[in-house]
C-alpha cells in the first residue's frame, strides 16, 4: 500500500486536530448550556434543603418561623421566573459551531476541568454567591480549564459591522442579528414560566433533555453569577456601580476626545467587555466601540440584552434570592429587578459597535489588529491574565502612537490560588511592577488615582465588599519619541 505524500499527511494532521478542537469546545459550550438549564434543578435542591432544615426546628420553634413555608413557596416561584428569562435567552442563541457533532470522539473524558469561564464571577465574593465565607475575595465560580478558544475573525473598526451589536464567537459566526432569532410555536419546558404563568414558544434541537449533561454545581454558581451581572451592567439598582466604575472612565474619554466627528470617529476597544453595557456606553459618546469578551456565559447574556429585548423592563429577576446570608429581610431577598433599564438598540450607539468572542491575546496578537485602535477601555479587567505582561504588551501594539489606554480595576489575579495544575501559569505584578512594565512598552502616565467601588454587590445587604482600584490614563508614546 503506497503511503501518501507528506503534505498529505500534514493536511490530514491539520484536519484532524481541527476536528479535535471542534469537538473540545462544543463539549465546552455543551456543558456551559447544559449549567443553564441545570439552574431550575439546582435551585429547587437548595429550597429543599431549606425545607429540612426547617422541619429539624421543634415546635415552639417552628411557631416562631410560621411565615417559612410562604417564603419557600416564593422562592419557587422567583426561581421559575429566572428560568423563564433563561430559557428564552437560550432560545435566542445561535450557536456557532454544529452541536451534533459527536463529542464521544474527540479522545478525551467527561469533565476533565470546568470550562474556563472563571473571570464571570471571580471578582465577586463568595458570601455573593450563595455560600457564606470568611474568604472576602475567594472566586466562587470555579477554576480555569484548557476550553478550546481561536481567535476570532474580528472586523477591524474601519470595516463594516453589525450596528445592533453584532456579537461574534471565538469562530467568527456572528451570534446577533435579528434575523437569526426567529421564534417557533413549539415548547422548550413545562417547568418554567413568567409571572404571568406564560411559557416560552420556542425549540432548539440542542436544547433537547437528551443532550443536557449534569453538570458540578461550580457550573451552576456561574449561571448564579451571570445573574448578578446582569443587574451590575442593566438594571437601575446596578446605577450606583456603574457610576462608580464606567462614569470615570467615560469622562475621561469625552475629555480626551472633545471633537468626535460622525465622519471619522475614534475607535475604543474593551476588553473583557462582560455583558456589554459599558461597550455600548462608549458606542453612545460617539466612539467606534467594540467589546471583547472569551466567556460564552457572558456571551450568550449580552447578545439576548443587546439584541433581542424589545422594551426597557421587558424582563423581571430575582437576582438576591441564592443567598440567605446577610439579607436585612425576606423581602429584601425575593424583591424583583427589572431589565434592562434602556432598550439597547435605542441608546443612540454609533454605526460600528460590535461585540467580538474571543481570547483577548489570540485575537488582538493578529497582524490586523496593529496600530488600530485610537483607545482601548480595560475594566475589571488586566488581572484575569495568566500573564499580564503580555496584555500591557498586545495593549501597546493595537493602540496607534498617542493612543490612550485608561485602566479602572484591581490587582485580583484570577489565577493567582490554582492547586494542583503544574501547568498553569501566573504572573502576579504589583501595581508598582505593572506600571513599570508599561512604561517599558512606550506608556507614560498622564493620570493616575483611586476609586472606591463595590463589584455586582447586593446595596441592601449587610456585607458589601468594597475595593480600592487603580484608576489611569496612560499614552503611547509616538515612536519618534519613544525613540529618543
Amino acid at each position: 500500500m503506497m503511503k501518501p505524500p507528506q503534505g498529505e499527511e500534514e493536511d490530514e494532521e491539520r484536519l484532524r486536530q481541527r476536528k479535535l478542537e471542534e469537538a473540545l469546545e462544543v463539549k465546552s459550550l455543551r456543558r456551559i448550556i447544559s449549567a443553564y438549564l441545570n439552574y431550575p434543578e439546582a435551585a429547587e435542591e437548595d429550597v429543599k434543603r431549606y425545607e429540612r432544615s426547617f422541619r429539624k426546628l421543634s415546635s415552639s420553634h417552628k411557631a416562631l418561623l410560621s411565615h417559612y413555608p410562604l417564603k419557600f413557596q416564593s422562592l419557587r416561584r422567583c426561581i421559575s421566573i429566572n428560568s423563564f428569562f433563561i430559557i428564552n435567552m437560550l432560545q435566542a442563541f445561535e450557536p456557532p459551531l454544529d452541536m451534533s457533532h459527536d463529542v464521544d470522539d474527540c479522545g478525551c473524558s467527561h469533565f476533565e476541568q470546568p470550562p474556563n469561564d472563571m473571570n464571570v464571577c471571580s471578582h465577586e465574593s463568595a458570601a455573593a454567591s450563595g455560600s457564606c465565607c470568611s474568604k472576602p475575595d475567594e472566586a466562587c465560580c470555579g477554576e480555569p480549564s484548557n476550553m478550546m478558544s481561536k481567535p476570532a475573525d474580528c472586523l477591524a473598526p474601519n470595516e463594516e459591522v453589525d450596528t445592533e451589536g453584532c456579537l461574534r464567537s471565538d469562530t467568527g459566526s456572528c451570534l446577533a442579528g435579528r434575523e437569526n432569532y426567529k421564534m417557533t410555536s413549539e415548547c422548550c419546558s413545562n417547568h418554567v414560566s413568567d409571572s404571568n404563568g406564560n411559557v416560552p414558544s420556542s425549540h432548539h434541537d440542542w436544547l433537547d433533555p437528551s443532550l443536557q449533561l449534569r453538570v458540578p454545581m461550580v457550573d451552576v454558581d456561574k449561571v448564579r453569577c451571570i445573574i448578578r451581572n446582569i443587574v451590575r451592567d442593566w438594571a437601575a439598582e446596578g446605577q450606583k456601580e456603574r457610576d462608580q466604575c464606567y462614569k470615570p472612565i467615560l469622562e475621561e474619554l469625552n475629555s480626551l476626545f472633545p471633537d468626535r466627528s460622525n465622519e471619522s470617529p475614534p475607535t475604543c476597544l474593551v476588553p473583557g467587555a462582560g455583558l456589554g453595557r459599558l461597550a455600548l456606553e462608549i458606542s453612545c459618546l460617539g466612539f467606534v466601540s467594540q467589546g471583547n469578551e472569551f466567556s460564552y456565559y457572558m456571551m450568550i447574556c449580552s447578545s439576548f440584552i443587546l439584541n433581542q429585548t424589545e422594551t426597557a423592563g421587558e424582563w423581571t429577576i430575582y437576582p438576591w434570592i441564592h443567598s440567605n446570608c446577610n439579607s436585612l429581610s425576606d423581602s429584601d431577598q425575593l424583591r424583583p429587578v427589572s431589565i434592562p433599564d434602556i432598550h439597547p438598540a435605542s441608546a443612540g450607539i454609533t454605526e460600528g459597535f460590535s461585540m467580538c468572542g474571543g481570547d483577548f491575546v489570540e485575537v488582538y496578537s493578529d497582524p490586523s489588529q496593529v496600530g488600530v485602535w485610537d483607545a482601548v477601555v480595560t475594566c475589571f479587567f488586566i488581572d484575569t491574565a495568566h500573564n499580564i505582561v503580555e496584555y500591557i504588551e498586545i495593549i501597546s501594539r493595537i493602540l496607534k502612537d498617542g493612543g490612550v489606554w485608561i485602566n479602572l480595576g484591581p490587582l485580583l489575579y484570577h489565577f493567582a490560588d490554582v492547586y494542583g495544575q503544574e501547568d498553569e501559569m501566573s504572573i502576579e505584578l504589583s501595581l508598582e511592577d505593572v506600571k513599570r512594565v508599561a512604561l517599558n512598552y512606550g506608556f507614560e502616565v498622564e493620570k493616575e488615582s483611586t476609586i472606591e467601588t463595590t463589584y455586582t454587590t447586593n446595596p441592601r445587604a449587610m456585607m458589601q465588599n468594597r475595593y480600592f482600584p487603580a484608576f489611569w490614563t496612560m499614552r503611547k508614546k509616538s515612536v519618534e519619541k519613544h525613540s529618543t
